[in-house]
């Protein structure tokens, strides 16, 4: 546990280092959850993963549920993964996907760590978040944590998909911890949403995924 303490300390100072060279970063929110929990936040650019492991507190030692086939297929991206980020491999398509999230998740959940999964499975590329995936939802039911709905703003433009970097403000708003029996991802996509200063759809009939 020291060792993960040390290496999440030193990711984080590392990231936060690179967000204040590319244009800053802005936290709002205060992280309010205790031991194990999933983090489910928009996604839109590379950027995200490091703005998250900047505006996160190393005590959170946060790892991030990724693409398997993307992250751990060439050299160069399987170090920035293990060693600079903290990535958990995950298959994105194909039978028991699922039990292979929850074989990677939840050792790092139960040790109380966090886990951060992206919920719309890729990046976007107009700006908009897509519809969230069940999985978090179901991973948080079935190892007991909470989730914490988190925003991220302003990496697209720092770092779009298939785009060349360009330094801007870049800013996670952090939600409050939410219990995962009492929500659905429809209604989780709808508080990132509210975060990130949407207008935000009629969720409160939605039914539970």
């Amino acid at each position: 546990m020291t060792i993960n303490r040390i290496a999440s300390a030193l990711r984080r100072r590392l990231w936060r280092t690179v967000c204040a060279f590319s244009g800053g970063l802005t936290v709002t929110g205060r992280w309010n959850a205790e031991g194990g929990c999933i983090v489910v936040a928009n996604h839109a650019s590379h950027a995200d993963t490091a703005v998250l492991v900047a505006a996160l507190p190393s005590t959170a030692r946060p790892v991030f549920g990724a693409a398997a086939d993307y992250w751990f297929d060439v050299p160069v991206r399987r170090f920035i993964a293990t060693s600079l980020i903290g990535i958990l491999p995950v298959r994105r398509s194909g039978d028991g996907n699922y039990h292979a999230l929850l074989a990677a998740a939840g050792p790092a959940l139960r040790a109380g760590r966090t886990v951060v999964i992206y919920p719309e499975g890729t990046r976007s590329t107009d700006g908009t978040i897509g519809e969230f995936r069940c999985g978090a939802l179901r991973l948080a039911r079935d190892c007991g944590v909470p989730i914490v709905p988190v925003a991220i703003v302003g990496t697209a433009d720092v770092l779009p998909k298939d785009g060349r970097f360009s330094p801007g403000r870049m800013e996670v708003r952090l939600g409050e911890p939410v219990d995962p029996h009492a929500t659905s991802a429809p209604q989780l996509r709808s508080q990132v949403l509210a975060l990130r200063g949407d207008v935000v759809p009629d969720d409160r009939f939605a039914l539970a995924s």
